[in-house]
């Protein structure tokens, strides 16, 4: 298993937050597409990257953001 990042795009409002606060670059808006609520929703753009510091989850006002660490 690896470091998962999951997003629940239906309650993410594109904020950015959790973007500015990865430190490896991990997440991205997806300007491409609108979620239900019609907001660009937060996307996970380089899953390998990602070294389970939570920041993101720590950032998003609205706990939109899981982090599951990769099991030893």
């Amino acid at each position: 298993m690896v470091n998962k990042v999951t997003i629940d795009e239906a309650v993410c409002k594109g904020c950015a937050l959790c973007t500015m606060a990865c430190p490896k670059k991990v997440l991205k808006l997806d300007m491409g597409r609108l979620n239900i609520r019609g907001y660009h929703p937060s996307t996970v753009a380089s899953p390998e990257k990602c070294v389970a510091c939570a920041m993101c989850a720590m950032m998003c006002p609205d706990s939109a953001i899981t982090v599951e660490k990769e099991a030893n």
